[in-house]
């Protein structure tokens, strides 16, 4: 069945809350011990992104990875004073490469950690690289069982480190599996020839030139949701050690526009946070889709 939100909970915003060197799967970031040794350049690239939703009006929901809030606890509370915050695991790492019982730790340990710091519940998650795949549909019930409400994991598309190529929609949808439902809001994708593709999110966002992503924006009205890491805004960061020329281009193109292209993007299509978008679904006009 259709769906449709409100026009003023079309254009939703998330970010997803980590230093500039949490690039996934890749030996010199993959842990803790690695990221010890970095810079910190947190606080000022998340400034950057809480003057832009101030000065365009916008909201956004902050996926949080739980070591940037025991690390950084002060910042956290700041942004969940205004914004919600969700889940971004606790540790950063690819769902399928852990077991169920592995990842149900890593959620459970990074939403108490939240609610502790914040006082708020958390209810809403987001997977590091978009890795839920057709073979990982099993985390969505430990999901729900751990008190997550609201996902935005699906990645319709193939995707470097995850993607569900073939996921039924495109716009919000419930997941329903024995016993629980979770309310999804996938990324928007854009089919040309052919393929499908990410325009308004992370990196492809600082590749996509800006009258391709005004019209792309356009052409969805009724749902678009966008993501965007505070490492996208920081044209002055170092180059993380050992990446490949490909990812190299991947991480660090279109940086030195990528704010003044953000602050465009907000002011001419005003955006709002998950919980604000949940809130406009008319939820029993959805399509169900059961695992």
């Amino acid at each position: 069945m259709a769906n449709m939100l409100e026009k003023t909970g079309s254009r939703i915003l998330t970010v997803d809350l980590e230093e500039w060197f949490h690039l996934l799967d890749h030996d010199a970031t993959r842990t803790e011990a690695e990221w010890e040794k970095f810079e910190v350049r947190i606080y000022e690239n998340t400034g950057r992104l809480l003057r832009l939703l101030e000065e365009t009006g916008s909201s956004a929901t902050f996926f949080v990875i739980g070591w940037i809030a025991r690390t950084y606890p002060d910042l956290v509370k700041r942004i969940a004073e205004k914004y919600p915050v969700g889940s971004h695991t606790e540790n950063h790492q690819l769902i399928w490469q852990q077991t169920p019982e592995q990842f149900r730790e890593d959620l459970r340990s990074s939403i108490h950690r939240l609610e502790d710091i914040t006082g708020k519940r958390v209810d809403a998650f987001r997977a590091p690289g978009f890795s839920i795949r057709p073979s990982e549909a099993w985390a969505f019930e430990i999901l729900a069982e751990e008190g997550i409400a609201v996902d935005s994991s699906i990645f319709p598309a193939h995707a470097s480190h995850g993607g569900w190529p073939g996921f039924p929609s495109e716009k919000p949808v419930l997941v329903q599996g024995d016993g629980f439902t979770i309310k999804e809001f996938p990324i928007t994708m854009k089919r040309f020839a052919g393929r499908s593709f990410v325009f308004s999110g992370g990196g492809y966002f600082r590749l996509c030139p800006y009258p391709l992503l005004r019209r792309w924006t356009r052409e969805h009205p009724d749902y678009s949701i966008s993501y965007i890491h505070p490492r996208d805004l920081d044209p002055g960061q170092p180059m993380v050690p050992g990446l490949s020329l490909v990812r190299q281009f991947k991480s660090y193109y279109g940086l030195a526009g990528a704010e003044d292209k953000l602050r465009r993007y907000l002011t001419e299509f005003p955006s709002v946070d998950l919980r604000s978008a949940e809130q406009s679904v008319d939820w029993t006009r959805t399509e169900v889709i059961t695992l």
